[in-house]
């Protein structure tokens, strides 16, 4: 079946994506209710039969909001520089873009000046689909930028975690931070953690 070929070529569709491939709405909706597919989010479909992706939420919300990247709590928790749960996908948005209308998971949407929004996007491939999340050192500025919303605390756990992980450097922190006009902030905690 096409369909199922489909699904088994990019593992994650949206409804969108699966139509512009050819897909039949009919077909799609049959395959849910005979169990082949299952339904992630609204519009947002995966063959049943693939094994347990490993981090859904993120998955889904990077197929449902392909301009958004993945911020905050659920970036240094993608870099492992948190021992913080993020209890809802943190992306981020260029100023003035739509919000998303994603019933599930639950997101919390930023809105990020152009220069903020595309400083330090790494692209990273998660079953199957393509995320675009901050690098470790945007995703500590980030923290602590957002220090007053998430807490001292969880940036300087971000901080002491990032400099102990191989290939963290000092400048390319403090440039990231000097981008986000944020260095003079960052700066004496960096110092004091050296």
């Amino acid at each position: 079946m096409k369909l199922r070929r489909l699904f088994q070529a990019y593992g994650t569709l949206h409804m969108a994506e699966a139509l512009k491939l050819g897909a039949n709405r009919k077909a799609l909706y049959a395959m849910v209710e005979a169990g082949e597919l299952e339904r992630l989010s609204r519009g947002v479909y995966r063959l049943a039969s693939l094994p347990e992706l490993a981090q859904a939420d993120l998955v889904t919300v990077a197929t449902r909001v392909p301009s958004g990247v993945i911020c905050l709590i659920s970036a240094l928790a993608f870099h492992e520089l948190t021992t913080q749960v993020p209890h809802a996908v943190d992306v981020a948005l260029p100023r003035g873009a739509e919000p998303p209308r994603i019933d599930y998971p639950p997101v919390n949407v930023y809105w990020f000046s152009p220069k903020r929004f595309s400083c330090g996007i790494e692209q990273h491939t998660v079953d199957g689909v393509t995320l675009a999340v901050y690098n470790r050192e945007k995703a500590v500025v980030d923290a602590f930028i957002y220090r007053n919303k998430l807490g001292l605390d969880v940036a300087i756990e971000a901080l002491r975690t990032w400099q102990r992980t191989r290939g963290s450097s000092p400048d390319a922190l403090l440039e990231c931070a000097r981008r986000c006009r944020i260095a003079s902030v960052l700066q004496p905690y960096l110092e004091a953690t050296l």
